[in-house]
C-alpha cells in the first residue's frame, strides 16, 4: 500500500515507539508485507528465520525485533513485537471507517452505472461506466471496478484477506490494506467472494467471467478472458494468466501459476503450477489423459487381484 504523503523514519519511529538506526528524514512512502514491497517501502520481520529475507528485500524500512547492522541505504526499527507495530501502522493509516448510508459520498460512480437497492458501495470506491450492480452486493472500501461490469446478487468484493499468525496464545490477524481492481467487461456471478490483497492488490483482468460461488484469495492475479466455474476457489497469491478455463468445483492451491490457456476439469485439486495449453484433471491435477489412463487402470485393479488369488491357490 502507497501512502498518500511520504512518512518521515523518526515520525514513524513515534507512531510505534520505536528505536530508530537511520537518518531521522529518511522517508517511508508505503507499508506491505514481505512478498509485496518495492523501494520505499517498510515491511516488518520477528523470526530469525527470516531476517536475511526482510534485509536483502526491496523494502527499505524494517521493524525487526533484534539489534543488527543496518544494510547500506535502508533504515531500521528496532521493537519486541514487529508484528503488533506494522499492524498498528496499517489500522493507523488504513483503519476501518464506518459508511453511515449505502452508498458511501466519497465513493465515484461512472455514467450509466446501476446500482439496484440494496447494494452497499463503500469508501472511495471506483466503479467505470455502464455497470450494473446487483442487489445484496458488498463492494468494499478502495475496490476499482472498470467499465461495464456486471455483479451479481450476494457477492462480496474487497472483504479481509484470510490471514493470520499463528501464536501460543492464538492467532493474531493480519490487518488488510490493499484492495480488488476488476477490468473491463467483467461479469461476477452469484454469491462469489473476491479478498482484498493483504498490502497489495487483487487482480481480475480484462473479460474474465465468473460463475456462482467462485472464492478468489488475497493477492491473487487472474488475467484477461478467463473462465472460473461455480464453487471453484483459488487460494492467495496465485497468478491465473490469460485464457485459462477453470471448470466447477476446482481448487488451486496458493503461491501457484496456472499458465497461458490451461483448461482446468471439474472437481481437480492443483497443488502445482501447471503449464499453459494443457488440459488437466484429478487430485493432484496432472495431464488430463494421462489421468484418465490411471482411472481406468485402476478400475482393473479387482480383477487383477481376484486373478492372482486364483493363480496362488492353483
Amino acid at each position: 500500500m502507497k501512502l498518500s504523503a511520504p512518512y518521515k523514519l523518526k515520525e514513524i519511529a513515534s507512531f510505534i515507539k520505536a528505536e530508530f538506526v537511520g537518518n531521522p528524514d529518511f522517508l517511508i512512502t508505503g507499508i506491505n508485507e514481505i512478498h509485496m514491497v518495492e523501494a520505499g517501502d517498510l515491511t516488518f520481520v520477528d523470526h530469525p528465520k527470516y531476517y536475511k529475507k526482510a534485509l536483502t528485500s526491496k523494502a527499505t524500512t524494517i521493524i525487526i525485533n533484534a539489534k543488527v547492522d543496518c544494510p547500506e541505504n535502508k533504515a531500521l526499527l528496532f521493537c519486541e513485537d514487529p508484528f503488533e507495530a506494522y499492524v498498528s501502522l496499517v489500522r493507523k493509516f488504513r483503519g476501518f471507517k464506518p459508511s453511515a448510508s449505502a452508498i458511501s459520498p466519497t465513493a465515484q460512480i461512472g455514467e450509466g452505472t446501476v446500482i439496484q437497492p440494496g447494494a452497499f458501495v463503500g469508501n472511495l470506491v471506483k466503479i467505470g461506466k455502464n455497470c450494473v450492480i446487483h442487489a445484496n452486493v458488498s463492494i468494499y472500501d478502495h475496490t476499482e471496478i472498470g467499465d461495464n461490469v456486471i455483479i451479481h446478487s450476494g457477492t462480496v468484493i474487497g472483504a479481509d484477506a484470510y490471514y493470520f499468525q499463528r501464536k501460543p496464545q492464538g492467532y493474531r490477524k493480519m490487518e488488510s490494506c490493499g484492495k480488488v481492481i476488476i477490468s473491463d467487461n467483467v461479469e461476477i456471478g452469484a454469491l462469489c467472494a473476491i479478498d482484498k490483497g493483504v498490502s497489495g492488490d487483487t487482480f481480475v483482468g480484462k473479460g474474465t467471467k465468473f460463475d456462482n460461488q467462485v472464492q478468489i484469495g488475497h493477492d491473487t492475479r487472474i488475467g484477461a478472458n478467463c473462465l472460473i466455474g461455480s464453487q471453484s476457489a483459488i487460494a492467495g497469491v496465485t497468478v491465473i494468466e490469460d485464457d485459462v478455463i477453470i471448470w466447477a468445483k476446482v481448487s488451486i492451491n496458493k503461491d501457484l501459476v496456472v499458465g497461458k490457456g490451461a483448461v482446468i476439469l471439474a472437481t481437480s485439486g492443483v497443488d502445482k503450477s501447471l503449464d499453459g495449453n494443457k488440459v488437466y484433471f484429478g487430485i493432484p491435477a496432472d495431464d488430463a489423459r494421462k489421468k484418465w489412463k490411471e482411472i481406468a487402470y485402476t478400475k482393473q485393479l479387482p480383477d487383477f487381484m481376484e486373478d492372482a488369488i486364483k493363480n496362488n491357490k492353483s
